[in-house]
C-alpha cells in the first residue's frame, strides 16, 4: 500500500495534489492543495460535502454563496502565524481568486448535509495549544476542532513540530468506530518543511502488521493515514509543518495509545 502522495506541477485549475475518497480508497476525508497565481481562480462545491479553504500562504477574495470575503490571508510562511480559512457548507458553491503574487489554499473536505451559512474563521479566533514537552514538544494550532460547532464531519487542525523533534507521538490511532474508547476518524496529513530542502519521517502501522510503511517526507508531500498508528519525525535543523484533516461517522477525536509506548506519558 503507498500512502505517500506527491504533489505535481499545478493544472490549469491550480491544482497541485487532489485526494478523493476514491482515489484513497476510504469514505470521508478530500483533500486539494492550489498554487493559484495573480488573478486565478478556482470554483467548486459539492451537495453533500462541506469545506474548510485554508489559506496556506499570500491572499486572495472568497465567494462563498452570497457572501464575500475580501482580501484575506496574511501569511508569506505556514511557519509563521495564524492561518486564515473560510468553512463552506453542502450545496454552497465557492470561488477563490488569488491577490497579488498569488496564493495557495488547502481544500479540506468531508460528508455533510446542507447546513449554516459559510463563515470567516479569521487568525485571531485559531486558538493554539502546545503539546508534550522535552523532544516530544509540538505546537498546535486548532481551525476546527470538537469544540467548535460550524462542522458536521471535519476536523482541521495546523502543527508545527520543531526540528529534531517527534509529533503524533507516542503512538495513537483512531480506526475503531468504539465509543468512547476510541473514534474511527481517517486522516491526512499535508507536509511542509523549513528549510524547504528538508526531509521528515513518518510510520503509519497496525497491530496486526496489514499495513506498515515508513516514509521519507519532502516538502508539500501528503501522508495518508485510512488506519493505524502513525508517528512523525523531523530531522535536526527542519522545522515540520503540518496540516491535518480528519474525518469520520462521529465527530470526535478519541485515541489509543500503542500500548508498546504509552509508557512514554508516565516517564
Amino acid at each position: 500500500m503507498t500512502l505517500l502522495v506527491k504533489p505535481h506541477e499545478p493544472d490549469t485549475r491550480g491544482v497541485t495534489l487532489d485526494i478523493t475518497p476514491q482515489s484513497a480508497g476510504w469514505r470521508y476525508v478530500g483533500f486539494r492543495i492550489l498554487d493559484l497565481n495573480n488573478r486565478q481562480t478556482h470554483a467548486a462545491g459539492a451537495p453533500d460535502r462541506e469545506t474548510c479553504l485554508v489559506i496556506l500562504t499570500g491572499r486572495a477574495d472568497i465567494t462563498a454563496g452570497s457572501k464575500r470575503f475580501a482580501a484575506i490571508g496574511q501569511r508569506q510562511s505556514v511557519f509563521e502565524g495564524m492561518p486564515t480559512s473560510v468553512y463552506v457548507p453542502a450545496g454552497t458553491s465557492y470561488e477563490i481568486t488569488a491577490l497579488g503574487g498569488g496564493c495557495q489554499v488547502a481544500i479540506c473536505s468531508a460528508p455533510a448535509a446542507p447546513k449554516g451559512e459559510p463563515v470567516l474563521i479569521a487568525p485571531d479566533s485559531v486558538k493554539p495549544e502546545i503539546r508534550g514537552k522535552d523532544t516530544n514538544t509540538r505546537h498546535v494550532r486548532n481551525i476546527l476542532s470538537e469544540a467548535d460547532s460550524l462542522a458536521q464531519s471535519l476536523l482541521v487542525v495546523e502543527v508545527i513540530t520543531p526540528g529534531g523533534h517527534w509529533s503524533s507521538y507516542p503512538p495513537h490511532k483512531h480506526d475503531r468506530d468504539a465509543l468512547p474508547e476510541e473514534s474511527f476518524l481517517e486522516e491526512t496529513y499535508y507536509h511542509r518543511l523549513n528549510p524547504p530542502q528538508g526531509f521528515a519521517f513518518q510510520r503509519v502501522y497496525t497491530d496486526d502488521g496489514s499495513i506498515d510503511e515508513t516514509v521519507c517526507i519532502a516538502d508539500g508531500c501528503v501522508v495518508m493515514v485510512p488506519r493505524g498508528y502513525h508517528p512523525v519525525a523531523s530531522a535536526h535543523g527542519y522545522d515540520l509543518y503540518y496540516l491535518n484533516v480528519m474525518a469520520g461517522p462521529k465527530r470526535t477525536w478519541l485515541i489509543q495509545n500503542d500500548p508498546n509506548h504509552a509508557w512514554i506519558l508516565k516517564s
